[in-house]
């Protein structure tokens, strides 16, 4: 028996296309991240990009559960003395609701490089329109 080692020319990546409208935030997300890395295919490798593009939209639609939009926040610090910030789920989503989505799926993925080479393979829009007609998205329901 030998071990089946996946090679850059057998990798084919899809473009797909996501609605996030009326869609559960965390659901959508875990959803994504599988897509990203390539655990939906039968050739997935752990330490190896097999993952396809996906194109999301509607990202100012999506939904919490709970009462998470009150309740959930979101630190940063600015790099100064006494510099954290906090910012709550539902400012962010008023202001930035690409930030949520981005934030949620990124840390779904695996940390180092081979992460941030998946997270690329995102483009979040928050309405109806995008720019990426040229590739044919398929359109994925989850």
């Amino acid at each position: 028996m030998k071990t089946f080692i996946v090679k850059k020319n057998i990798i084919n990546r899809t473009w797909y296309l996501i609605d996030a409208k009326n869609k559960i935030l965390g659901r959508l997300s875990s959803k994504i991240s599988n897509y990203l890395m390539g655990k939906n295919k039968s050739i997935y490798t752990p330490y190896i990009d097999t993952g396809d593009y996906l194109v999301i939209i509607n990202a100012s639609k999506i939904l919490v559960t709970g009462n998470k939009l009150n309740n959930k926040c979101y630190f940063y610090h600015t790099g100064y003395p006494g510099g954290i910030k906090k910012i709550s789920l539902k400012k962010m989503l008023k202001d930035n609701p690409v930030k949520v989505i981005q934030k949620s799926i990124k840390g779904m993925l695996p940390k180092g490089s081979l992460g941030r080479k998946m997270f690329l393979k995102l483009r979040i829009y928050s309405g109806k329109m995008h720019k990426h007609n040229m590739q044919k998205p398929k359109i994925l329901n989850l």
